[in-house]
């Protein structure tokens, strides 16, 4: 029987990382591995969404190697991490224990695949788009004038440098021929023609995209590779477009349904929490067309009103924004769109079971093996609530 290796930390958070790049979290987060040692086999993964101390207690109980958890534990600064501080007191334990802990944030919510297509699945969204979507990566065109038979090798260099990936494609590139000339310097060292002279050559025209951010290594590949002591080449920067992830998702429902019965769908497919869901609208209005935010989503309200859903999924809503969006839509001779307010963690949640999937997957892929868990812990704070007389 062929044994099967355990990865190294360094080589999951590579993979985490191509799932959730780090790159696409906002600029005021905090993720990635917060503390373990890189070289540390990785064995079991526990799953949670926030970084607490009963989720710490879990993993240690489990012999978990690594927890991954969706909230940061240090997004603020902090001065201290003395075990007479609480985050102190859980990094002491997850140091001691050997657990390590990593962070994936808004760049999970992000992905595709992220926090906010979970959740959009949970409620049996089909169709989705980003609601918000970011701009895709910016790129660059390389073109380049090169001798025919040269035009192959280029072409893998440019390749191997990170030019000519689209979607699921790599080494794409373009050539068309046509002739070039030149005439040499006294102090030139041609490689075609004489000093002096003009020289009629047949040429390739390769045309690569390339992420911009590789601009330079991807112009450092093309001198080595190119024959002529003088490339000639252009590098244009190409119009930014609306990416295929960014915040939250817009979808479909299989069938139309009221309001009512789709606010008991979604707490039917979320974890139970004290809050329960919350709604805003007709109860029995219509609702096919919905987007969803996983944690807090009041400040996306422009992008829901602009993307024309019935109703909109998503967590810790203001009494002001929510007053003033539902005034909004009677002024403008609208019900919608209503709102379906769900508890923080029970609208992350989904991507946990997701995010455990698709690990053991690339694990795999890579020749090892994890084993994964979702916590069973509640990491909701809210413990109690006593309904108004005459409400349910």
């Amino acid at each position: 029987m062929r044994h099967v290796s355990a990865p190294v930390l360094r080589d999951v958070v590579r993979l985490l990382e191509r799932r959730y790049p780090p790159s696409t979290a906002e600029s005021w987060d905090a993720v990635g591995l917060v503390t373990g040692d890189p070289s540390q086999p990785v064995r079991r993964v526990l799953f949670a969404v926030d970084p607490v101390a009963a989720v710490v207690d879990e993993a240690t109980a489990w012999g978990a190697d690594l927890v991954v958890t969706h909230h940061p534990l240090l997004l603020r600064p902090v001065h201290s991490i003395a075990v007479t501080t609480f985050k102190g007191a859980l990094l002491h334990t997850l140091v001691r224990s050997e657990t390590a802990l990593y962070t994936a944030h808004t760049n999970a919510d992000a992905a595709a695949g992220g926090v906010n297509d979970a959740l959009a699945a949970a409620l049996g969204l089909v169709g989705t788009a980003p609601l918000d979507p970011a701009p895709a990566e910016a790129l660059d065109k390389h073109v380049v004038f090169v001798p025919v038979a040269d035009a192959e090798r280029l072409v893998d260099a440019l390749a191997a440098a990170g030019a000519g990936a689209i979607g699921e494609y790599t080494r794409c590139a373009w050539t068309s021929t046509g002739e070039g000339t030149f005439t040499p310097s006294d102090a030139a060292s041609p490689t075609v023609g004489s000093a002096g002279e003009a020289s009629h050559v047949v040429e390739a025209r390769v045309e690569m995209v390339a992420p911009r951010r590789l601009r330079s290594s991807v112009v450092a590949a093309m001198r080595a590779a190119h024959p002529y002591e003088e490339p000639a080449f252009d590098v244009l920067e190409l119009a930014t477009w609306p990416g295929s992830t960014g915040t939250g998702r817009v979808g479909t429902l299989a069938e139309p349904t009221t309001l009512r019965a789709f606010a008991a769908t979604v707490a039917a497919a979320l974890p139970a929490t004290v809050q329960g869901v919350r709604f805003a609208g007709d109860p029995d209005g219509r609702v096919e067309r919905v987007a969803v935010v996983g944690g807090s989503g009041d400040s996306f309200f422009d992008a829901v009103r602009a993307s024309g859903v019935d109703a909109y999924v998503t967590a810790d809503l203001r009494h002001h924004p929510t007053s003033e969006l539902r005034e909004r839509a009677a002024h403008e001779g609208s019900s919608t769109p209503y709102l379906v307010d769900v508890a923080h963690f029970a609208s992350e949640w989904p991507w946990l079971a997701h995010a455990a999937r698709a690990l053991e997957e690339d694990v795999a892929a890579a020749g090892t093996t994890v084993e994964t868990r979702v916590s069973t812990v509640s990491t909701d704070p809210w413990t109690g609530r006593v309904a108004s007389p005459g409400t349910a």
